[in-house]
């Protein structure tokens, strides 16, 4: 499998890059999960948080930061060291979430949201974008799909969390002391073991770009627009299954909050790892045929997304879990096949040197449309609106979403990648 390099131990550290960070993802996705997943019991320890809205607010703050702070982080990591810019995310994101666990009162666990929105703000950006300047070739989408799926098995370990908060012995106090501790410590082995790639002795060196004009360069690309609003779309639904699903389930079904954690995470993040895979591997082949072979996979996991959101809204009327869980599962498919793509997308559409600057304005658009689609899911759940019409406009947008990305146009960025 070409990566892009000539050299077998290049080819190595092409996955050694990719082993490394997928720790970091997981490490990245558990920590937003916990709070989903133990909302009841910090509901009940934390003073100041009674409405519904309230709770949206501490998710949507966080998001909000994030998506401020995205393009910043991606532009320092297209003007400097990517590998340094990961290892200090996840340095000071782990620190903020051990003080998480430490905090007594609602504005403090709003504060640490925010600096929480800041750190993490840094990592995905520059992580995709090193993972791409390793993987030129025809192992992309499978890198990109590898690395997603750390994102998926700590959601899944973020569901378990439920249990730990409801355990006399344990509490979502020690949750968030003891995986920011881990983080703490990865991030030494990290900084040491992980490298930036070194240049192409043909290539002409990357031009220093201003924010100005790298702004100006991507937001004057048409296809570049095209593909943040395709990737704004469907993760306004992601978000709201991701933060509210293990309390749509257990409102909805009677059941406890382990299990809602769990249910509401463990089978749909299965299905995403297996989607991220399967559509990485698909669009990798389908490239060697077509440059739009990653386009269309993306395209057929979005599809995908439709009913599954139409079939999540409806199952409360069932009565039955198990239909929640088969459409959730449905749409963790159409999501894995979406996710594996979009780095890859942009690196058709995008120079090297502006990828994770792109990538950073994407998240920019698409968390903060996502922090209001957190807060205004809070506000129709005091209002009483019926899931059902929720979700339907999830599934609207998703359909949206898959005309828009049969109309980008891909470019040859990468002259020299094979």
């Amino acid at each position: 499998m070409d990566t892009g390099f000539a050299t077998p131990a290049l080819r190595r550290q092409a996955w050694l890059v990719v082993a490394l960070l997928v720790p970091v993802a997981l490490l990245n996705y558990l920590d937003r999960q916990m709070l989903a997943s133990m909302k009841f019991s910090m509901m009940q320890d934390i003073p100041g948080i009674e409405a519904e809205a309230n709770w949206g607010k501490v998710l949507a703050l966080f998001k909000w930061t994030y998506a401020i702070l995205s393009p910043i982080g991606g532009y320092l990591a297209d003007r400097f060291s990517r590998r340094h810019v990961v290892a200090g995310s996840l340095f000071v994101w782990s620190l903020v979430t051990w003080a998480t666990g430490h905090v007594t009162t609602y504005d403090q666990l709003l504060a640490t949201r925010a600096v929480m929105g800041i750190s993490e703000a840094l990592y995905i950006p520059a992580a995709l974008a090193l993972i791409a300047d390793f993987h030129r070739g025809n192992t992309r989408s499978k890198a990109v799909g590898l690395h997603q799926m750390g994102i998926y098995v700590g959601v899944i370990i973020g569901g378990f969390s439920g249990y730990a908060a409801s355990s006399p012995n344990l509490g979502w106090r020690w949750a968030f002391d003891v995986c920011g501790l881990i983080g703490i410590a990865y991030a030494v082995p990290l900084f040491l073991l992980l490298k930036n790639p070194p240049q192409q002795a043909e290539a002409p060196a990357r031009p220093r770009t201003s924010p100005l004009a790298a702004l100006a360069e991507l937001l004057t690309n048409r296809s570049f627009i095209l593909l943040v609003f395709y990737f704004t779309l469907p993760a306004l639904a992601g978000w709201v299954v991701r933060d509210w699903m293990p309390a749509i389930l257990k409102a909805e079904f009677g059941i406890g909050q382990g299990k809602a954690g769990v249910s509401a995470t463990l089978y749909w993040q299965l299905a995403a790892i297996a989607g991220a895979i399967l559509g990485g591997f698909l669009a990798d082949r389908w490239m060697q045929k077509s440059p739009r072979g990653r386009i269309y996979i993306s395209a057929i996991g979005m599809a995908a997304i439709v009913p599954a959101m139409f079939g999540v809204g409806y199952s409360p009327q069932t009565g039955q879990l198990g239909v929640a869980i088969a459409f959730l599962i449905l749409f963790g498919l159409g999501y894995g096949f979406f996710d594996a793509n979009n780095m890859p997308i942009l690196c058709q559409i995008a120079r090297p040197e502006l990828r994770a600057t792109g990538y950073g304005l994407m998240n920019f658009v698409s968390i903060s449309c996502g922090g209001f689609a957190d807060y205004g899911f809070g506000v129709l759940r005091d209002h009483q609106v019926p899931l059902f019409g929720i979700f339907s406009i999830f599934a609207g947008a998703a359909v949206l979403a898959v005309v828009l990305v049969l109309f980008i146009r891909p470019r040859d960025t990468e002259p020299l990648s094979t």
